[in-house]
């Protein structure tokens, strides 16, 4: 198990030092903040389009081909970059990367969900997100390694992302089957639980123009490599440190409390972002706070959904709102670079405002409107990677807070008879 969660570590430092060094390579070679956010936004369309592919592949050719095949393929997308430097050439290589990452996330984790239990499914996802998103900032702070004008950060990248093949085609863990997700739709769980539809939507919208744009904004900023590289890790580091404290408080108060406190700090670190120099130190903990905060509201929108559906209907629903997370990560870059270039860069910060304070917004109508679930109803919390693909969501925990909690009460439907 562990050769695979190296695996993973080794890929998203290859994956997250490619989308530093892209955004800041863009922004010197003048493509342009709107060709910039459209091409960083390919990467996500892949990505929400690729995992389908890759389900169907391995039930073909097996999963240490297809993931030899793709792990390769992303090597060789991330060397395109550096011999062809033009926006056409970039956004068709974002995407490749984009399909590639989804598949390669699919092979990982049918193989974790084969190993896991009832009672090792929180503690496998996890460490899963750890070491994503661990690896992703490590790959953010090596684009002061080297020169960002030459070929030695693409060809590291293309190193990390080929060395991740190693330990995974050596793990002597047995092949398991690939089991994607039953189907659900937008339609059937917006009935149930549309809190958890929304805040996921626009989730993705702050988290896709976070990672998206984070690099194209500081050096837009005029930030040196070194800075830029730190602004990138500081939300990453938040992340992972703050999930584990909110997921607890989350298991033991009101769930849709803790979003909209989460929301609203993210607001107001967003807003104090607005007012600070990118180039001073308090910039970096307002983005460590920010992090912490937009993650783990991904993380409670799935916990939250969960709380309100059998088991059965755990995984399905879960992959819905993985797709439409990718749907707001989507949006988010191009929405924002097209915002960023016809008003000002600083909208990098406004349109995570707007969409974090949307969240609070919507989530107190909802507690005004339906009544809480019981604290001793919920699920326990996991923290989920911030882009993992739909075969993830077979790891979120099944069981209940209380082996016999205690039964809705009848406030917990709005007079539409939705319920979250």
């Amino acid at each position: 198990m562990w050769a695979l969660f190296v695996g993973v570590a080794m890929l998203m430092t290859g994956n997250g030092l490619q989308g530093a060094l892209l955004g800041v390579r863009a922004e010197r070679e003048g493509f342009g903040l709107t060709v910039t956010g459209i091409i960083m936004t390919c990467y996500f369309i892949g990505f929400l389009f690729g995992a389908q592919g890759a389900v169907k592949a391995v039930a073909r050719v097996g999963h240490i081909r297809v993931f030899a095949g793709l792990a390769s393929l992303a090597s060789t997308a991330v060397l395109v970059h550096a011999l062809v430097v033009t926006p056409i050439s970039w956004g068709v290589m974002r995407l490749v990367s984009g399909a590639c990452m989804a598949g390669l996330y699919v092979v990982i984790e049918s193989w974790l969900n084969d190993m896991s239990t009832n009672a090792t499914r929180g503690r496998i996802l996890s460490i899963y997100m750890v070491a994503s998103m661990g690896g992703y900032m490590i790959g953010s702070l090596l684009i002061d390694a080297a020169d960002v004008d030459g070929f030695a950060l693409f060809i590291v990248s293309s190193i990390m992302v080929s060395m991740s093949l190693v330990p995974v085609a050596l793990s002597t863990t047995h092949v398991p089957p690939v089991r994607p997700p039953e189907r659900s739709t937008v339609r059937q769980l917006a009935k149930i639980v549309p809190t958890g539809l929304m805040v996921s939507f626009l989730i993705g919208i702050v988290a896709g123009t976070l990672l998206g744009l984070g690099a194209v904004f500081a050096a837009n900023q005029g930030l040196s490599t070194s800075r830029i590289g730190a602004f990138l890790a500081a939300p990453i580091v938040g992340a992972v440190v703050w999930q584990f404290p909110v997921g607890w408080v989350s298991d033991h108060a009101p769930r849709r409390t803790v979003m909209v406190s989460l929301a609203v700090l993210g607001a107001l670190m967003s807003g104090l972002l607005l007012t600070t120099d990118p180039a001073n130190n308090e910039t970096l903990a307002y983005m460590f706070v920010l992090g912490g905060c937009v993650f783990p509201l991904y993380s409670l929108a799935i916990a939250y959904t969960n709380d309100w559906l059998p088991p059965e209907s755990i995984t399905p629903a879960s992959a819905v709102l993985i797709r439409v997370n990718g749907g707001g990560a989507i949006l988010g870059p191009v929405l924002t670079a097209l915002l960023m270039a016809q008003l000002d860069p600083m909208s990098f910060y406004w349109v995570m405002l707007g969409a974090l304070s949307a969240i609070a917004a919507y989530v107190l109508y909802r507690i005004m409107v339906v009544g809480s679930i019981p604290v001793e109803r919920q699920r326990q919390y996991a923290p989920f990677p911030a882009r993992g693909s739909t075969v993830a969501a077979g790891l979120l925990p099944r069981r209940r807070r209380k082996s016999s909690p205690p039964p809705l009460p009848a406030s917990t439907t709005d007079p539409t008879g939705q319920a979250g």
